[in-house]
């Protein structure tokens, strides 16, 4: 009987009202390797990501560049597509939400769905709208007047809209997230939104006027003075893309019997995900999500990288600068499972040198020194090579402790995992000196022989381990390490990872 789960996962869709930072990069690259990792463990995968075409704030930004709507979104969409080749991203399907024909008549199903279940209904309104969060916001949720996401005052709106009954989904929620049916990574983040639950939940406004949204969106079905709320629209991604709205067999396949659904998402979208969706979805009598894996932000001088703050970093402008393998490991050596994390090009810079001395380095030894001593000792030693047993050890953890850290989204720890078992290589390559064990089989000292083939031995096996266990992490360096452990010849003396200085 097989034993091969269904995984699927997705990143948040990205607004696209300016071009992708290193924000989304990271966002993105966070998602492969947990795709990836499945991948590698025997899972069947499905990784989307796409980008939210149908919000207001993408309207004002074509209007600031005097551009047509359909254009600027269509054209900053692309940006986001031609990450995936200079990020190593190995995502299956990508939606766009304005052009994409999966995704409207999905949203129109949802939304009829909720409808017949009673929970929509037309509500006048009066509250203060952040356009940064594209959401209604509470005074008492302000700053100084201010949005704390966006740093924005809010606008004062006035109008009649469709609502969604959130308030009756209050206890069903408490119950699946308190329940774990519905996990929520990390544990704070959970503890946050049982909270705000517990706090009171009230219907949300679900809709927007055609005049405010300047006829972009999707229509209500049957109110055509109304457009659906970008974050009903949005959220539909999960399943549009899987064909929801043409009653799809990749729909029953990816959803309704996929053993995992995850989503990885920002801190500020947490409510939309672990609240408004599954409610969502309750009311359409739709499977929830599983899994809601919440990062915190990267900051410059301790601001959220944003489009709207002016304090965007090009992802692709350091890739150039400094390699994908680099700014992956950055992510993920550095990025913690809780906290922001402070972008400064020096720090990129250390984790490319360290693949340079440490990886980098370990490899080239340990083919050199197979090219040059090969032999062929007429034994095995009786006894162990003694220093090889906590390198051993570790090559036959590391599977077990990468599944671990993964399981609960701290990618730190799984990259710490694997550069374990690089930093115990290179000191057991100190530690039995094959340099010196060949010497010794110069002069026939059959032991040095069987000693020195043990070494090489426990060294190739380790390399092997790590270039295994380093593919979804760094895709395209595990190909290279690949190649070199599989054409010693060949490949000896050939640099893996340049070394770089940071940038002035």
């Amino acid at each position: 009987m097989s034993t091969t789960r269904r995984f699927y996962i997705t990143t948040a869709i990205a607004y696209v009202n300016g071009d992708p930072h290193l924000g989304h990069a990271l966002e993105f690259v966070q998602a492969d390797v947990l795709a990836r990792h499945r991948r590698l463990r025997g899972d069947d995968v499905r990784f989307l990501s796409g980008t939210d075409d149908n919000a207001l704030k993408n309207v004002d930004a074509a209007l600031a560049a005097g551009l047509p709507v359909a254009a600027f979104v269509a054209e900053k969409a692309q940006r986001f597509v031609d990450l995936a080749a200079p990020l190593q991203l190995s995502n299956d399907d990508f939606i766009c939400t304005s052009t994409d024909p999966r995704h409207r008549p999905g949203v129109e199903r949802l939304w009829a769905a909720c409808a017949a279940a009673g929970d929509l209904y037309q509500h006048d309104y009066e509250g203060l709208y952040c356009s940064g969060c594209e959401a209604f916001v509470l005074a008492g949720d302000l700053h100084d007047g201010l949005c704390p996401e966006h740093n924005e005052e809010p606008e004062l709106i006035a109008e009649r809209n469709w609502f969604f009954r959130l308030s009756r989904y209050q206890n069903a929620l408490l119950d699946l997230i308190e329940s774990g049916r519905l996990r929520i990574e990390p544990e704070h983040r959970r503890n946050e939104v049982l909270a705000f639950i517990r706090s009171g939940l009230s219907d949300f406004s679900v809709s927007r006027t055609q005049g405010r949204a300047q006829g972009w969106g999707i229509p209500v079905p049957g109110d055509p003075t109304q457009v659906i709320y970008v974050w009903f629209d949005a959220l539909a991604n999960y399943i549009t893309a899987l064909g929801f709205g043409h009653h799809g067999a990749s729909y029953d396949d990816w959803w309704r019997e996929s053993d995992e659904r995850q989503h990885v998402i920002g801190k500020g979208i947490v409510r939309f995900h672990a609240i408004y969706w599954p409610a969502i979805l309750l009311s359409a009598a739709q499977p929830l999500p599983t899994t809601i894996s919440v990062h915190d932000y990267l900051t410059v001088e301790g601001q959220k990288l944003s489009k709207s703050l002016g304090t965007a970093i090009e992802p692709v402008e350091v890739i150039d600068r400094y390699g994908a393998d680099a700014v992956r490991w950055w992510f993920l050596r550095d990025v913690p499972r809780t906290g922001d994390s402070d972008f400064r090009s020096e720090l990129i810079a250390v984790r490319a040198n360290e693949l340079a001395d440490g990886l980098g380095n370990l490899i080239n030894r340990t083919i050199a020194l197979i090219s040059r001593h090969r032999v062929e000792a007429t034994h095995t030693p009786e006894e162990k090579v003694a220093e090889a047993a906590s390198l051993l050890a570790l090559c036959a953890e590391l599977p077990s402790a990468i599944d671990e850290a993964l399981a609960v989204f701290d990618l730190r720890r799984a990259a710490s995992a694997l550069w374990e078992v690089v930093t115990e290589a290179n000191r057991f390559v100190s530690a039995t000196q094959p340099w010196e064990l060949a010497k010794a089989v110069r002069t026939d000292d059959d032991g040095a022989a069987a000693r020195l083939d043990v070494v090489l031995g426990v060294l190739l096996d380790a390399c092997s381990c790590i270039a295994y266990e380093l593919r979804p992490f760094l895709p395209f360096a595990a190909e290279r390490i690949d190649a070199a452990l599989a054409d010693l010849d060949t490949q000896r003396g050939r640099a893996l990872f340049p070394k770089v200085e940071a940038a002035a």
